[in-house]
């Protein structure tokens, strides 16, 4: 199976997990009302009349290009705040093979999930397919205003739409550490009143890797600034640096430091070179926060005295491994048989002889 299919599968699975009501097309259904969907509270309105969920059904159906999926543009749907991909970091670069496939097939291959909506600024609101919506709209405005979005709708509550979306994105290699960080710090309170241990069962993934993207999304703007893509700042550098935030002395540092370099990646940026890697930015914010201790003062050399108490020698070191090393340099005027004489208890009692 290709991965496209094994994602589509993925998603059906899902779906079936979550409960979600499959929405039939038929000329029964587009004759009565529209399903009700589980909404964000909002401002109570009148319930439309008959005609108008009739003409809203027909109008969904006039749209129907195979069993639970209809054509739309771009246009008609807004995204979901709640999906971890943030719309505004997508370009052409960063979507140009999936642009180029969907003018070749002349549409997206894999559909996009949407759910209906009420009172909003378009009929429908993307759920998953954040990619695959900028490449139609991308490819509406540049010279193919023919391409529509096939999309599959569904009838999902905002922590169901959640789950479903962070299953698709955690297939997608593009989805940056920090965009899932960030998404779940905002589900974890917005869906799950602050419990990790619920949101983690509910994704079926471990605590522990629930704990460190939340301090992945703990970093201060000045620290992400600091690194020149999203992409460069991964899992790892929240699990070091966010607890050495919460130290305040080692907190001014590290942002100081990151002020710093993100002014160089600025000035590399406008000078057309290359980006400080990640990698490297992380060593410096880490070495900015190094405790330094000062460094200890240097042992003196045991001298070695004659009977007058003039300096004969000092013992540079004395090991069983590597022996008994002795400067010899009297200081005053001493005989053969003095410096031997005050050598011989340093030699009875070196290491090696014991």
């Amino acid at each position: 199976m290709s991965s496209g299919g094994k994602r589509r599968s993925l998603l059906a699975n899902a779906i079936e997990s979550i409960g979600a009501a499959q929405p039939v097309v038929n000329d029964e259904a587009a004759a009565s009302a529209a399903p009700d969907v589980v909404e964000r509270p909002s401002e109570p309105v009148p319930a439309p009349s008959f005609l108008e969920r009739r003409g809203a059904g027909l109008d969904e159906l006039s749209k129907t290009v195979k069993k639970l999926t209809i054509r739309i543009k771009p246009s008609e749907c807004t995204i979901w705040p709640g999906n971890a991909r943030d719309y505004d970091q997508l370009s052409h670069e960063r979507c140009a093979s999936l642009i180029d496939s969907i003018r070749e097939e002349g549409t997206n291959r894999e559909p996009v999930v949407i759910r209906r909506t009420k009172n909003g600024p378009a009929s429908y609101e993307l759920i998953v397919g954040t990619r695959r919506h900028f490449s139609v709209s991308w490819l509406n405005a540049n010279n193919h205003s023919e391409i529509e979005l096939i999309a599959r709708i569904e009838t999902l509550d905002d922590e169901a739409a959640f789950r479903l979306a962070d299953l698709e994105n955690r297939e997608r290699e593009d989805v940056t550490d920090l965009e899932r960080a960030r998404n779940y710090q905002h589900a974890v309170q917005a869906y799950y009143n602050g419990g990790r241990v619920q949101m983690a069962e509910r994704l079926a993934i471990p605590r522990q890797n629930l704990h460190n993207l939340l301090q992945l999304a703990e970093l201060p703007d000045e620290v992400i600034a600091a690194f020149a893509e999203p992409n460069d700042l991964k899992v790892h550098h929240g699990m070091r640096l966010s607890p050495i935030l919460k130290d305040a002395s080692r907190r001014d540092k590290i942002l100081d430091a990151a002020r710093v370099v993100s002014a160089e990646q600025q000035e590399r940026r406008d000078a057309g070179l290359a980006k400080i890697e990640g990698a490297r930015v992380f060593e410096r914010l880490m070495a900015a926060s190094a405790e330094h201790k000062p460094k200890a003062a240097p042992r003196s050399k045991p001298a070695v005295m004659s009977q007058a108490g003039g300096r004969i020698a000092e013992v540079l070191s004395d090991s069983k491994a590597k022996g008994l090393t002795v400067n010899i340099n009297p200081q005053n005027t001493s005989t053969v048989d003095e410096i031997l004489e005050a050598l011989r208890p340093v030699i009875e009692k070196a290491k090696f002889s014991r």
